[in-house]
């Protein structure tokens, strides 16, 4: 600093003596002027030159002192945090170590080369479905002979029975039938009956119910229907007039069943029709009630 100093008296000192010099002889020659001029040149530099190295200490010198205070503060911080963690262990506060950070580094992503393009598969018509466009009517009934080979009472409803009945298939079907109040069970045993086989399997009192008993039914009692002579386990009842197209489990949400069901009756000859036509067992004969004539069928 002191050179600094000194640096500037000299340029000072050179003004005043080039300035005394004019005053006292304005003739005095330009060699004189030019020197004067050189040497206030050079002593300029000279103070730039002291002024850099000035700079460079005092930043030195301020860099220094930021982290000696830099220290003071982490060790004050540090110092703390022990504190802290020694009254949290005196109370209990369980210590959880965190997890050391790993630097991650770069992915590199190589070019994957594009792959083919795939055909497009041509999309195949849907076919319609069988039931869509069927008629509603009692082609649409899986109606079938079947066989009674056994016959219990419901344990947990006293109006019905649990049938096991033989519909010609791999395994005897277990039928639920409100018949207890107008049937004997004894009449039941080993009788053949005609059976709706694809209503939707519900539960009646905890127990499956796969098909329905067909019978004429009146406030005057229910008679089971008879199927005529010869017929077998596994027969397929048809109606002339009307093509056998059944569903394989009918839709509850279409009501195929409520929508044929006000057709169904007995006539005069007590046979049981569809609009007028009997039900038939092809080349064995038509079904028949005992006594109920102009009666519904269900």
């Amino acid at each position: 600093m002191g050179q600094f100093f000194k640096s500037i008296r000299q340029v000072l000192n050179l003004f005043s003596r080039a300035k005394l010099q004019g005053r006292m002889s304005e003739g005095s020659s330009m060699d004189r002027i030019k020197r004067n001029a050189q040497e206030a040149k050079e002593t300029i530099e000279a103070l730039k030159t002291e002024l850099g190295v000035i700079n460079r200490d005092y930043n030195s010198i301020l860099a220094k002192q930021l982290k000696e205070e830099n220290a003071r503060l982490q060790a004050a911080v540090d110092e703390a945090r022990k504190k802290l963690i020694g009254l949290e262990i005196q109370n209990g506060v369980k210590q959880v170590p965190l997890p050391e950070q790993k630097q991650l580094e770069p992915r590199v992503s190589t070019p994957q080369p594009p792959e083919p393009a795939k055909p497009k598969k041509k999309k195949e018509p849907k076919e319609p479905k069988p039931s869509a466009d069927l008629p509603l009517d009692i082609g649409r009934l899986d109606l079938r002979i079947g066989k009674v080979e056994d016959v219990q009472r419901h344990p947990d409803a006293d109006a019905l029975y649990v049938l096991k009945i033989n519909c010609g298939e791999a395994q005897p079907r277990t039928v639920c039938s409100g018949l207890v109040k107008y049937i004997p069970i004894e009449e039941l045993r080993d009788r053949s009956v005609l059976v709706l086989c694809n209503l939707k399997p519900v539960k009646m009192r905890g127990i499956t119910s796969e098909a329905m008993v067909m019978c004429a039914s009146s406030p005057l009692g229910v008679e089971v229907l008879i199927p005529p002579p010869g017929s077998q386990p596994g027969d397929l009842v048809e109606c002339q007039g009307f093509a056998r197209q059944p569903d394989a489990v009918m839709n509850p949400k279409k009501k195929i069943f409520e929508t044929v069901a006000p057709d169904l009756h007995t006539n005069d000859q007590l046979e049981a029709c569809y609009k007028g036509v009997p039900l038939n067992n092809p080349g064995k004969g038509n079904f028949v009630s005992k006594s109920l004539k102009n009666v519904p069928v269900k």
